[in-house]
């Protein structure tokens, strides 16, 4: 028996670090995915066998011994509900240890806190049962897209669809969406995974990886709205990192040694993300509609990403990125924390594919990865069809 279950990941339109200040922000779903496939192991008992996971793209293979899992964590198993996951300090402590043993490369060490929810997330749904966990991804890590997100979500669909907590059509040979309720509480479990990774997630990431479309997020609710012009956007990962927490914990001190200007300075953002968010709703029936909407969306991304920049949070790759797009007139911000990471540009319907690629080879030449998505599409999908151990993002074998 074979699962598989794949989960977009996420951009920021608007709205990012001014969230964290009452401000509204508007996140959608990307179509990049990452892709879970459960295969069922050979072995027959439960207290026998391996627990495999295999990280295709960094090739990396680490397993356990189902009864030393099960030694390890007896408070786990399918009794647990997301709500009541324990995350008591002897669980994580336990947890820990089973990842250590593992004897992850220290270059690869930033992998600790997926592999220990990969471990949480399989124990609580699926029990003590030997299998092999195959991941593949076309997100690149830690640059903001959300791919930790997009992990814990398509693992947990996979997980609740092959312990039969969430229905599936085992005799369907192509994606499948979930109902409602279904999708619901696979962003719980997802969210449980998020926090083990990040400790305080917003729960922005994993719900629209689990919803897909777009959502709306202030003072920590949540409101999905839908597209109704198609949106394609050039993203470029500049590949410089950066530390988040240092980067917001900036924002919050230059707000407050200049209160007045700053509360200013986010008040405008929530402003530039409900007019986004009112245009992208607005019908476009015509090209010249859409175009009149793309150009109003272009102003309003040059106008956040100049806040941003008030804000602290730009960087010398980002303004390259940023210098080499306006040279084709086209309008760039920086997605997420900023400081590195990743850049939006808007892509025109009618922006001819010759000019794009003019704009990528330049890009690349600077030694940056580009990325052309389409916006608010759909978002976790589920299938059995997989039949194969090699398993891609996009569905092949």
């Amino acid at each position: 028996m074979e699962i598989r279950a794949r989960a977009p990941g996420k951009i920021i339109l608007s709205g990012e670090h001014a969230v964290v200040h009452g401000a509204t922000a508007v996140a959608a779903s990307i179509d990049l995915y990452t892709l879970v496939l459960i295969r069922s192991s050979t072995s027959s008992g439960t207290d026998d066998g391996l627990l495999e996971l295999q990280l295709k793209d960094m090739a990396l293979v680490f397993s356990w011994p189902v009864q030393r899992i099960k030694e390890t964590l007896p408070e786990l198993g399918t009794a647990l509900s997301p709500s009541s996951t324990s995350f008591l300090p002897e669980s994580m402590k336990s947890i820990a240890t089973l990842v250590e043993e593992q004897n992850i490369p220290e270059a690869k060490i930033g992998l600790f806190g997926g592999v220990s929810a990969f471990l949480l997330l399989y124990t609580s749904i699926q029990g003590f049962k030997p299998a092999t966990v195959v991941i593949s991804s076309d997100l690149p890590m830690g640059s903001g897209l959300g791919s930790s997100a997009a992990f814990c979500v398509a693992l947990s669909a996979a997980l609740l669809a092959y312990s039969g907590a969430v229905r599936l059509d085992v005799n369907n040979y192509g994606w499948l969406t979930l109902a409602e309720l279904e999708l619901e509480l696979v962003n719980k479990w997802a969210f449980v995974g998020e926090k083990i990774i990040h400790g305080k997630p917003s729960g922005i990431d994993n719900t629209v990886s689990t919803f897909g479309n777009m959502i709306m997020f202030r003072l920590g609710e949540l409101t999905r709205i839908k597209s109704n012009m198609p949106l394609r956007m050039l993203i470029t990962n500049t590949k410089v990192g950066r530390n988040t927490k240092a980067l917001v914990a900036g924002v919050s001190e230059r707000a407050s040694r200049h209160p007045d200007a700053m509360a200013a300075v986010f008040s405008a953002v929530d402003s530039i993300s409900k007019e986004l968010s009112t245009i992208i709703q607005s019908p476009a029936s015509d090209e010249l509609s859409i175009t009149e909407n793309e150009d109003k969306l272009e102003e309003l991304l040059e106008m956040n990403q100049g806040l941003l920049q008030s804000m602290g949070v730009s960087h010398s790759s980002i303004e390259a990125v940023i210098r080499t797009t306006l040279k084709y007139k086209l309008a760039s911000k920086l997605t997420g924390a900023g400081g590195g990471g990743c850049v939006l540009t808007l892509l025109p319907a009618l922006l001819a594919d010759a000019v794009v690629d003019k704009v990528i080879a330049e890009l690349e030449s600077c030694g940056f990865q580009c990325l052309i998505t389409a916006i608010g599409g759909k978002g976790l999908e589920i299938s059995s069809s997989c039949n194969s151990s090699t398993c891609h993002p996009s569905g092949e074998i």
